[in-house]
């Protein structure tokens, strides 16, 4: 060590010494019964201290000697002196060089004012402001917090469930913050945070879900995977949600999950429904943002698996010879992830669609037609229950979800070989006769044909016109159509 590092280091600890004596007498006064002064004690040392501009090397000495004192201002009977003790920590995290060397004394200080189960800090304010400096000090001690993991998950537990909506933000925010320091012990207890946040998801204030939203993206990310389950439903309630930016939240969190988690192959039947749901969300930047995710995800599934689908690549890029004119192609990756598990996606629309609330039959019916695009001529392989959910829908007494699935029928004449759908389509139509809405499957196949070639149409036509033409199925259609109609509602 050089004269010159010897000589600061002396210097420092002079200064040190100096600002020390100079605080004596307030440190003092922090023992007093008298409220009034121990406020003007914590003025005095935040002056003395933090307005003083101290250097870096000598506010950490200082700190290192006030720390106790005042976290044991934090439990003050006086609201005021515990509001500028939490305060004057905050100042000293944020401007100290080495913020993780208060961490031995700071964390057990903090779970116990908010890690317990009952709240010992009345003020909301101060919960708030507590929070923020856990969250700063998070940010700034990063992988230094891993050994206080069970401390964190304490206060997490309980403030994303504390009665104040600021309180409730600043823990989300503090959580994500958490998970992306220490990802390597985080998984070990993000479990026990999933409870906590589903029962703030529905929270009154929109600000409030979106940023638990943000948090259950982390905690699941960041976390063993084995939550998804626990969470999907939850998610999929706020597609509904009438603030755009919880939708957006959804979409963002849904897309980064299809990206990023480690487990996400697992869970693709699952994810891939949430967010081809947002690419029919009636605001554009949400639409937009969906299809970036969407195109993302198809692109990256490419990537690894190029072996699987080289031919697929090579020879299979040009679009069908018919397809739906002004509308643009999905990517390989993306069609065949849903072709892939579009067995598995079929069920779930097929129960969907007949929710008995509206808006959930609205929003399946809209999917149902953006997989049917996706799918193109591998809806053959799902063609029977394709066709018995349209028929059922069709019927259905809300005009917008019966128009989707008009449109998503017409993709099938797109798709499907006439020969194919007419042998089903027409069995359908012949059965329907004695049914309470025979006029269904004669709504789908007026659109399925729409959707289809005249010249592929031309050798069927004779069937066609003979089976429409039947007495049991023409006049009794006919009849029960001009009593009730959906088309007419």
């Amino acid at each position: 060590m050089t004269t010159g590092n010897m000589s600061a280091m002396a210097s420092g600890d002079e200064h040190v010494a100096e600002v020390m004596r100079g605080l004596v007498r307030h440190l003092n006064c922090l023992n007093e019964d008298n409220k009034a002064t121990r406020k003007r004690a914590l003025e005095a040392i935040k002056k003395e201290t933090i307005e003083k501009g101290l250097s870096g090397g000598v506010l950490q000495e200082v700190f290192s000697c006030l720390l106790k004192p005042l976290l044991k201002c934090m439990s003050d009977p006086m609201e005021r002196c515990r509001e500028t003790s939490i305060l004057m920590l905050t100042d000293f995290i944020r401007c100290v060089p080495q913020p993780e060397d208060s961490l031995v004394y700071l964390m057990p200080c903090l779970t116990q004012r908010l890690g317990g189960k009952e709240i010992i800090e009345p003020a909301e304010e101060l919960r708030v402001y507590i929070m923020e400096l856990l969250s700063l000090t998070v940010e700034v001690c990063g992988k230094q917090l891993a050994p206080y993991l069970d401390d964190m998950i304490k206060i997490l537990q309980v403030t994303i469930v504390d009665p104040c909506p600021d309180v409730k933000r600043e823990s989300c925010k503090c959580t994500v913050l958490f998970a992306k320091s220490v990802p390597e012990h985080f998984h070990m207890q993000a479990e026990s945070l999933v409870k906590p946040l589903m029962q703030s998801i529905s929270h009154q204030h929109s600000r409030v879900r979106v940023s638990v939203l943000e948090a259950t993206g982390a905690v699941v990310q960041h976390g063993t995977g084995k939550n998804v389950d626990d969470v999907l439903s939850h998610m999929a309630q706020r597609l509904f949600d009438n603030s755009p930016q919880v939708r957006k939240s959804v979409t963002i969190v849904v897309g980064d999950w299809l990206l990023n988690m480690r487990d996400r192959y697992s869970y693709f039947h699952k994810l891939i429904p949430l967010l081809l749901s947002s690419i029919t969300d009636e605001v554009d930047e949400i639409r937009l943002l969906a299809e970036e995710f969407w195109r993302k995800t198809g692109e990256q599934w490419e990537r690894e698996n190029e072996a699987d689908i080289k031919d697929k690549m090579d020879f299979l890029l040009a679009p069908p010879p018919l397809y739906p004119a002004g509308v643009e192609r999905p990517g390989l990756g993306c069609r065949e992830l849903v072709v892939r598990n579009l067995g598995r996606l079929v069920p779930a629309v097929s129960h969907d669609v007949t929710d008995w609330l509206v808006p959930t039959r609205v929003k399946t019916s809209q999917l149902l037609r953006v997989l049917l695009l996706h799918a193109e001529d591998h809806c053959t392989q799902h063609l029977q229950p394709l066709l018995a959910t349209l028929h059922v829908a069709c019927g259905d007494s809300e005009r917008e979800v019966v128009v989707n699935c008009r449109e998503a029928a017409k993709l099938l004449g797109f798709f499907v070989l006439p020969e194919v759908f007419l042998q089903l389509l027409l069995d359908h139509v012949e059965a329907a006769g004695s049914s309470r809405s025979p006029w269904t499957p004669l709504m789908v196949l007026a659109a399925v044909l729409e959707g289809s070639s005249g010249p592929l149409l031309g050798p069927h036509l004779q069937r066609l016109a003979d089976t429409l033409a039947r007495p049991d199925v023409c006049q009794e259609s006919q009849q029960v159509l001009s009593e009730s109609s959906p088309v007419d509602k």
